[in-house]
């Protein structure tokens, strides 16, 4: 734990947080390497731990911080995922659904080209693909300098994490409460097979999200009325239609209702060409006149902080307005309370290779059902002025992850 490298953008607040957290218990700032330096080739795994000191044969601890919230990588990561970008031999075996076809692929030159447009989803599967070529590459390199190299979260994992059909199965194989399915990714080519499973298993409300988006994005909250067959999307996504191109999407970061089925039908076919999951939409435990669900972060095996997101909208994302309590304030049952924490545990623990993640839990309507979990976000730690026996997240997890590297994944 002395030793720490972090793979991430060094503007971001996750790794702004990290560094400070680490001056605060003693510890020696951790060497960043960008994810821009490491796309362009500006510098390799390798020289950034010899120029760390860290070509010794200690091992010192990896981290892999998010990618987002820099177009720069968003960028490199799509060129990166290309058909025709230079790659070695199982580059693509971290992706869970790997062999299935990207749509309407970027070469590289198309994708290098981008110039960014505020809120633009430019190409989230072919993104992703491009993340899994990095994770594996690294992985790679990481076990030819430090056989035993320590990662708290392992590169695999985090793929898995980061797709939520592969969530729901891993999830589900380990004998965790999630919503149900409502078909696997085959079955849901496009909205008319989306529209008539729905009818035809008679589950008239739904959740359809893109597999790898993050924060909201590419969440629809879907439901048909089954007497009139009348539909309402909830979402962040809008796009621009045009005659001679495929249409633009972007999240607007507001929640919109669509009825039109003009609308919601080029909305679906988009989400399901990149890869969605189809789940039951379930009603969620309430708080006065609005619902909530909880981020719940895990280290070390440990649930530890957690923070209720409480909404009148069915998507409780908090940079979408919804309000911020804590467990407290909810004055939930203190055994609804350890249900919830143990199912995050629980979730964290399908994934042998990791230590970190935030477990979003969803507390059902009855409070007697066992709680679900939704999402596993390896990224998941960002909570703000949310304490842990006095500690913040990043805190917490230097001197929980440091006692004798006991609690680190390998």
């Amino acid at each position: 734990m002395e030793r720490m490298i972090v793979i991430g953008n060094p503007e971001n607040r996750r790794t702004a947080s990290l560094q400070r957290a680490r001056e605060r218990v003693g510890l020696p700032p951790a060497v960043v390497v960008p994810y821009l330096d490491l796309l362009r080739n500006h510098i390799s795994l390798t020289e950034a731990a010899e120029q760390g000191g860290m070509l010794d044969g200690i091992p010192p601890l990896l981290r892999l911080d998010a990618p987002g919230e820099n177009f720069d990588v968003e960028r490199e990561l799509i060129a990166l995922g290309a058909p025709d970008a230079a790659r070695d031999e199982g580059d693509d075996r971290l992706l869970p659904f790997g062999g299935r076809d990207d749509p309407q692929p970027m070469s590289v030159r198309a994708a290098s080209a981008l110039m960014e447009q505020r809120g633009r989803l430019y190409h989230p599967s072919q993104w992703f693909r491009g993340y899994g070529r990095l994770l594996a590459r690294l992985e790679r390199e990481a076990g030819a300098i430090w056989p035993t190299a320590g990662w708290l979260n392992a590169p695999r994992d985090i793929a898995g994490m980061f797709d939520k059909r592969s969530t729901h199965n891993v999830l589900k194989a380990a004998g965790v409460s999630v919503p149900r399915r409502l078909a696997s990714p085959e079955a849901l080519p496009d909205y008319d097979a989306l529209y008539d499973t729905m009818r035809d298993a008679r589950l008239h409300r739904i959740f359809l999200k893109l597999a790898v988006g993050s924060g909201a994005c590419g969440v629809v909250a879907y439901q048909i009325n089954p007497h009139s067959g009348a539909e309402l999307a909830t979402t962040t996504l809008a796009f621009d239609s045009f005659i001679s191109k495929p249409p633009q999407f972007y999240n607007v970061l507001k929640l919109r209702r669509y009825t039109d089925r003009a609308v919601i039908r080029p909305i679906v076919n988009w989400l399901l060409k990149h890869g969605a999951h189809a789940e039951q939409w379930v009603a969620k435990a309430a708080y006065g006149d609005r619902t909530f669900d909880i981020r719940q972060l895990v280290v070390g095996g440990e649930a530890c902080h957690s923070i209720a997101r409480v909404s009148r909208t069915p998507i409780t994302n908090l940079h979408l307005r919804s309000e911020r309590m804590s467990m407290e304030e909810l004055s939930l049952p203190q055994l609804v309370q350890e249900n919830m924490r143990k199912c995050a545990e629980a979730a964290l623990a399908a994934y042998p290779s990791s230590s970190v993640a935030g477990i979003d839990v969803l507390i059902g309507k009855d409070l007697r059902q066992p709680p679900s979990v939704v999402d596993v976000n390896p990224f998941g730690d960002l909570l703000y002025n949310v304490a842990y026996q006095g500690m913040d997240a990043y805190e917490w997890q230097m001197r929980r992850l440091g006692s004798g590297r006991r609690d680190i994944a390998r």
